[in-house]
């Protein structure tokens, strides 16, 4: 008789367990979605982020009000703020220097949980005294990490495979119709930790600058796969300031014939005001990053590629 061995993902226990993992904190709706948070049964995870000042309002991206530092509980993507911890519990971590709210309704924008590790990552890139061995070294593990976390947006297939001891494994694998796009310059610093990680995957690429009369964005360079408007697309570009860049870049895509629904965008920084612009003008797409922050490290693309 065959054994079969379960995915990591099913759930295992007894119900009992899940039940008792699923009552230690009330589930509360709307709000940030955690990258990761949609599965089940592996207990709660919680989001650090900062929440408006007095009167308990929904957090915004509006960027007004002062912040005071809470968590939510993530038990499903629909989490959002839980109340701020009762006293004699210790005080939590201090937040990030004037760091703003994040939205309420905007569930198409997903945030790595925050952990020290990528607490750490964020420190050396932001330091201007950082080496430039150390920044690009920090950098590279920051962009495997959301690339990693922007795979598991992908669909995928349930499959079964044998092992080399001959038992049958219950798992997972990914659909066909993948593909990366790059925002050039910066953007082509997140292509290797793709290709780390999907070692055939296609990718296409995106120049767009900044007209030196107008100031707006504009399209010089685009090359992509031939059947993009069938494929899944991995949008890279690593600072989102003021979004215009990223706006300009889903617009010629769509002109190619890809949905928005289709396209999730990776980056490591956003500001609240460019991930408003961006969910504003399209709501239906996907935004990964690891911080919403006011003052994005606008420096990243000219240290990493040694060009301040």
């Amino acid at each position: 008789m065959e054994t079969v061995m379960p995915c990591h993902n099913q759930r295992v226990g007894s119900a009992a367990a899940v039940a008792s993992s699923s009552s230690e904190q009330p589930e509360v709706g709307g709000g940030v979605v955690a990258a990761g948070g949609g599965g089940g049964g592996s207990g709660s995870r919680h989001l650090r982020f900062a929440e408006p000042g007095g009167g308990g309002s929904s957090p915004s991206l509006d960027g007004s009000g002062e912040g005071r530092y809470c968590s939510a509980n993530l038990h499903s993507p629909d989490a959002a703020a839980a109340p701020l911890s009762p006293p004699g519990s210790g005080p939590p971590p201090p937040p990030p220097a004037a760091a703003l709210p994040l939205p309420a309704a905007a569930t198409s924008l997903k945030l790595l949980p925050m952990n020290d590790q990528i607490r750490e990552l964020q420190t050396i890139i932001r330091d201007r005294t950082a080496s430039r061995g150390d920044f690009v070294f920090s950098a590279d593990r920051l962009i495997r990490l959301v690339v990693e976390e922007g795979l598991n947006q992908l669909p995928f297939t349930e499959c079964t495979v044998t092992t080399p001891t001959g038992y049958k494994y219950e798992g997972v694998k990914f659909e066909k119709g993948n593909c990366g796009v790059s925002i050039m310059r910066s953007g082509e610093a997140m292509e290797q930790g793709l290709r780390d990680c999907c070692r055939s995957i296609r990718i296409g690429k995106i120049l767009i600058q900044s007209d030196e009369e107008t100031q707006r964005a504009k399209v010089y360079y685009a090359k992509f796969p031939p059947d993009i408007y069938r494929r899944k697309v991995l949008l890279m570009y690593p600072i989102l300031s003021t979004g215009n860049t990223v706006i300009e870049a889903v617009k010629v895509l769509i002109e190619h014939g890809v949905q928005p629904s289709v396209i999730i965008l990776l980056s490591l920084f956003s500001t609240p005001h460019g991930a408003k612009s961006i969910i504003q003008e399209f709501p239906d797409i996907t935004i990964l990053t690891t911080e919403v922050h006011p003052v994005a490290p606008t420096h990243f693309g000219q240290k990493y590629f040694g060009t301040d």
